[in-house]
């Protein structure tokens, strides 16, 4: 065990930095973004979209070009599933999250599809490939034309209005100097935090005998879901939860799309056996459980709360007893 405390805690350090320097890019390149004049509007929906997924973005293609390929994939379950049960799931003890909320039940149904979609791709001989990739891209580009018309028309959606108002964020840098300082720290700071992450999650699952997938799917998964978390957990203590379930579905319809759809282009993608036994359908399972309580508009209580994260629980035990062939 002490052999894998300092891989570890670098691999913490990593998360750390990911989130920072991802927090740092989105501010940098939407200040840069309102002095050239672009609409928020695209801001929101590009540098602002893409930049909250810049954790397991830059984490799945560092994975991919390492040769460590089910890491890649492992973090985009994974996180999907932490996104759920335990993004959802935490708040939810504090508050009751509604979901009767504005556009959610689109975007659930889009997440839902998402899935399907890559749960198909998987399940297709051999590794994901360039192809692939492209399908899987294809939706998130096809998806954020679909919004900004759906914002333009004036659909009523939270999430759209912020978007909509991304020059209004908090934080940006106010001189050209600052806001490329922001840049530059947050593009190195991705590059090495995401070095620190693959290369340490590698040597933890070697010392421990475990796989990279596994890895993926715990660590890795529940670090770049933390923004996430965060976000939804100063929701609820404001007591201000609307945005919450859309929070959990833009970032797991991002995942998949966005995020595996780049992953593949950049090179194969191995999918374990085992994913498509269990962790698919566990994904698959969580969104299709989440969109009923939508559907039915039935707010995230604290029994469903404490459901998910006993869920989430038995989720990482059964993946850490696969992983050990116990």
């Amino acid at each position: 065990m002490p052999t894998v405390l300092i891989p570890f805690l670098f691999l913490i350090a990593g998360v750390i930095l990911l989130l920072w320097a991802g927090d740092w890019l989105v501010r940098g390149a939407a200040a840069l973004a309102s002095k050239w004049g672009i609409p928020p509007l695209i801001v929101g929906l590009t540098i602002v979209a893409f930049g909250t997924s810049a954790p397991e973005l830059v984490v799945s293609i560092q994975a991919v070009l390492s040769g460590a390929s089910e890491l890649a994939i492992g973090n985009v379950i994974g996180s999907n599933i932490a996104n759920v049960l335990l993004v959802l799931g935490v708040p939810a003890i504090i508050m009751a999250i509604p979901t009767n909320v504005a556009g959610v039940a689109r975007n659930s149904a889009v997440a839902i599809v998402a899935t399907i979609i890559l749960i198909i791709l998987m399940f297709m001989p051999g590794p994901l490939v360039f192809w692939q990739g492209a399908v899987l891209f294809g939706g998130i580009v096809i998806y954020l034309i679909w919004m900004f018309a759906l914002a333009k028309s004036g659909v009523d959606d939270p999430a759209l209005h912020d978007m909509a108002h991304a020059d209004e964020m908090e934080g940006l840098p106010q001189n050209m100097a600052l806001t490329v300082f922001f840049i530059l720290f947050g593009i190195f700071g991705l590059a090495f935090g995401g070095n620190l992450i693959v290369g340490n999650a590698t040597i933890i699952a070697k010392s421990l005998g475990v796989s990279q997938a596994m890895i993926g799917l715990t660590i890795v998964a529940i670090g770049t879901s933390l923004p996430e978390l965060a976000t939804v957990l100063v929701a609820a203590w404001r007591r201000q939860t609307d945005l919450a379930i859309g929070n959990v579905l833009g970032s797991n319809v991002f995942n998949i799309f966005a995020v595996m759809g780049a992953a593949a282009l950049t090179g194969p993608v191995h999918i374990p056996d085992g994913f498509l036994v269990f962790d698919v359908w566990v994904m698959l399972a969580a969104i299709v459980a989440l969109t009923m309580y939508i559907l039915r508009r039935t707010p995230i209580s604290r029994k469903t709360g404490i459901i998910f994260l006993l869920g989430y629980a038995l989720f990482i035990a059964a993946t850490i007893k696969a992983s050990l062939g116990a």
